[in-house]
């Protein structure tokens, strides 16, 4: 795999690389608030979602396969295939 930043900024969002260890991938990660949607699930905030997309666009233009997650407390991944 290609050298990765350790840190990327995208709209003001600080992701940070994790690498893997035996039991997960390599991935990108950022906090936002906690937010809920109609139904009460937890969801990213709005604006952090963005540049997490934003983040997964510039990846894939960089040659790499991404896919973009949202889990509880207002973590959103950005993880890379491999």
């Amino acid at each position: 795999m290609k050298d990765l930043r350790k840190n990327i900024t995208v709209d003001g969002w600080g992701f940070k690389l994790v690498e893997p260890t035996s039991t997960n991938d390599t991935f990108y990660q950022c906090r936002g608030a906690v937010m809920y949607d109609d139904e009460h699930d937890e969801m990213p905030e709005p604006s952090l979602w963005r540049a997490a997309k934003k983040l997964e666009d510039i990846l894939t233009k960089d040659g790499l396969k991404v896919y973009t997650e949202h889990s509880e407390k207002g973590w959103v991944e950005v993880t890379l295939n491999t």
